[in-house]
């Protein structure tokens, strides 16, 4: 039979071996412990090891690490009365930890509620075209507006990011055509500036002709260069009428 006495010194060495189990605790580096001694915040612990007092003490540990959240997919109104579907990604951290425990009830579900409010708040404020085409501009609004709101908390947000912007079928229909108009538009403006300046090489190229009339015969015998390397048994050859004044005079002289 076990006398008292051992069973007693038994007791004590398993009594003393929990109460140094739960009192070591060992925090890694990106680690923090907030420690509620009798429900009061003491001094922030960590990392590396920590003791605390088991029953007295409870320990909570913060996750300094970025977090990068999802943002649910919401439907948003926009300023010019378009309803479209848009999520984001939001990246934040903890640079605060009694904060992070003391101040908010859970850190990470408050900021994704704050995340999703002021996503249809900002975005229901800009128009369709600032949507798709000023999306870095609406994302630094957007972590200075959740930044703002999470402060008080000790959560700092780092970057926030629209990932998609998901349109009605009837609203890309109608962006579809609004690009190939604008791709015809910008087509006749082409052609018509091509058109001005040929013309205004072809008023030059008549000018320096008009005014050199050897230019003129150098042109007709390239024309007719150009003509006799054509397999044609016809050719039509133009020439001045200044060679036929001649001949005009002299008939007119006679009659």
């Amino acid at each position: 039979m076990v006398e008292p006495a051992l069973l007693t010194v038994i007791f004590i060495i398993l009594l003393v071996g929990y109460v140094i189990s739960q009192a070591i605790r060992v925090l890694k580096e990106y680690e923090r412990g907030v420690v509620f001694r009798l429900g009061r915040v003491i001094p922030l612990k960590g990392p590396g090891l920590i003791i605390i007092w088991p029953i007295i003490d409870k320990l909570v540990r913060v996750n300094l690490r970025t977090v990068a959240m999802d943002v649910p997919s919401q439907d948003i109104i926009t300023e010019d009365n378009i309803t479209v579907t848009v999520n984001a990604v939001v990246y934040f951290r903890p640079i605060e930890p009694i904060k992070a425990i003391t101040e908010v009830e859970d850190y990470v579900f408050a900021t994704s509620q704050i995340a999703q409010t002021t996503l249809r708040s900002i975005l229901g404020q800009s128009q369709l075209d600032e949507l798709l085409t000023k999306r870095e501009e609406l994302n630094a609004k957007l972590q200075q507006v959740i930044d703002l709101q999470t402060e008080p908390w000790g959560i700092k947000v780092t970057v926030v990011e629209v990932k998609n912007v998901d349109l009605p079928p009837e609203m890309l229909r109608a962006i579809a055509k609004q690009a190939e108009a604008e791709r015809e538009r910008r087509a006749k403006i082409i052609h018509a500036e091509g058109e001005l300046q040929a013309a205004q090489k072809l008023t030059e190229a008549a000018t320096i002709i008009a005014s050199e009339p050897a230019a003129l015969q150098l042109r007709y015998l390239q024309t007719l260069t150009d003509i006799s390397s054509e397999k044609s048994s016809t050719i039509v050859f133009p020439l001045p009428m200044n060679l036929m004044e001649a001949f005009i005079s002299s008939k007119k002289s006679k009659s």
